[in-house]
């Protein structure tokens, strides 16, 4: 068969979607069994297009709207328990009201899959987007991931529910979306038949660990010292494990949808003769990559990395990628106050995951794009000029932040530059 025959087999339509359209669209080809909802944007959209083909009658499933985010998760962790493919999700600090629940379905290994539709932590109250939310869970237990498009967001969905419910796995994961960038802007989206999705996607299956009255076993007990270190290093192989499990998904996911993931932890853009990369997460990449374009126009050997997994993070693949350069930025859409050279998470990860490679280029911290702010391409471009230039530069620089509030407290931390 050619290409184009193999791709009308398993694409049964194109629509212009939304991010959250195109979460909902992967949750009713997953065959989703119970998902909870409590409504906090900008994640909310999910769960109204969910709840609209429940009405047309083009999914069947158990739709149970709970009285907070902490309930919303204690109803996936248990639907998941007793053997339901389960979802839910929530953005902000109703995400953080969930903390209980998020981190016993971690400790539980219970596969419930989320969309976190990233947005800042109040207060003040600020809907825009932030990543620090979804980074709650990163030490937890939890498999994160963004996606930076509609389509990549189908996709992943499909993708964290195979990877999650492997056997080898067994961990809750988040799909993470920038909230309003990614969450409410439509793109053109190919959604895939149910056929094509379950060669894909088997049956969840919790096996001898699903809670049954016919199978009498204890979840969750109480262990301390006995037992609590075991149990630790159990799920600490298990996050192990998940690296080859991404890489299998992606080749099989590949294999049926030709869906162009060469690489399933991260996307290179222009890297292979960079002499200077930028790393990012999220749709900031969009204005990354154009910045690129422009760039080598005139001859500036740039590229960009857009990192997919952020738990398991790559460390190994990124090595190897980023060692190649000369010089290297971070754009951190985080903050970590207090944290390593008062940098962001993701510049401090990187900065870890380098330590063991033989050519270790310097890096610099760009701290951007918070509460909603644009990242420009100008702002870009502006950082690839900076980055060029590392060694003269500071470690973490503060971007398109004002040196003083109306109010007159300082808006720039010591140690840090503002452009």
């Amino acid at each position: 068969m050619t290409t184009e025959a193999v791709l009308k087999d398993v694409y049964e339509s194109e629509e212009l979607l939304t991010g959250t359209d195109a979460v909902a669209q992967a949750v009713r080809l997953a065959d989703v069994d119970v998902f909870s909802a409590y409504p906090i944007r900008p994640y909310t959209g999910v769960m109204d297009r969910l709840a609209k083909f429940i009405a047309d009658g083009k999914f069947d499933a158990e739709y149970i709207i709970a009285d907070g985010e902490h309930s919303q998760f204690e109803i996936a962790k248990h639907a998941s328990s007793v053997g339901a493919r389960a979802f839910a999700g929530s953005s902000g600090t109703g995400w953080l009201y969930a903390t209980e629940a998020l981190a016993a379905t971690a400790t539980d290994r219970l596969p419930v899959l989320a969309l976190v539709g990233n947005r800042a932590l109040d207060d003040p109250g600020a809907f825009g987007v932030e990543h620090n939310d979804a980074m709650l869970v990163r030490d937890l237990g939890w498999l994160i991931v963004w996606a930076s498009t509609a389509q990549e967001a189908l996709d992943t969905t499909l993708i964290g529910y195979r990877v999650a419910e492997d056997p080898k796995v067994r961990m809750p994961c988040a799909v993470a979306m920038d909230g309003g960038y990614l969450t409410h802007s439509q793109h053109m989206v190919k959604i895939p038949t149910k056929e094509a999705v379950k060669r894909f996607l088997p049956p969840y299956d919790l096996g001898k660990r699903r809670l049954h009255p016919d199978n009498p076993i204890s979840i969750a007990p109480q262990v301390n010292e006995d037992w609590g270190m075991e149990i630790r290093r159990q799920n600490w192989e298990a996050a192990k494990r998940a690296v080859g499990v991404i890489r299998k998904a992606y080749d099989e996911f590949e294999s049926i949808f030709h869906a162009g993931y060469p690489n399933p932890f991260f996307e290179e853009f222009m890297t292979s003769d960079a002499d200077t990369i930028i790393v990012g997460m999220g749709t900031v990449s969009a204005a990354a990559k154009t910045a690129v374009r422009q760039m080598r126009k005139k001859g500036d050997k740039v590229g960009y990395i857009k990192l997919r997994w952020f738990r398991p993070f790559p460390s190994e693949e990124l090595r190897k990628a980023l060692s190649r350069a000369s010089h290297l930025g971070v754009i951190d859409r985080d903050f970590a106050h207090g944290g390593p050279d008062d940098a962001g998470v993701l510049f401090t990860d990187i900065s870890s995951a380098l330590y063991r490679a033989k050519s270790r280029p310097p890096v610099i911290d760009f701290i951007a794009g918070l509460a909603g702010r644009e990242v420009s391409i100008e702002d870009v471009i502006a950082m690839f000029r900076k980055v060029e230039k590392a060694e003269e530069a500071d470690v973490v620089n503060w971007v398109r932040v004002r040196e003083k509030s109306n109010r007159g407290s300082q808006g720039n931390s010591s140690g840090g530059k503002s452009d």
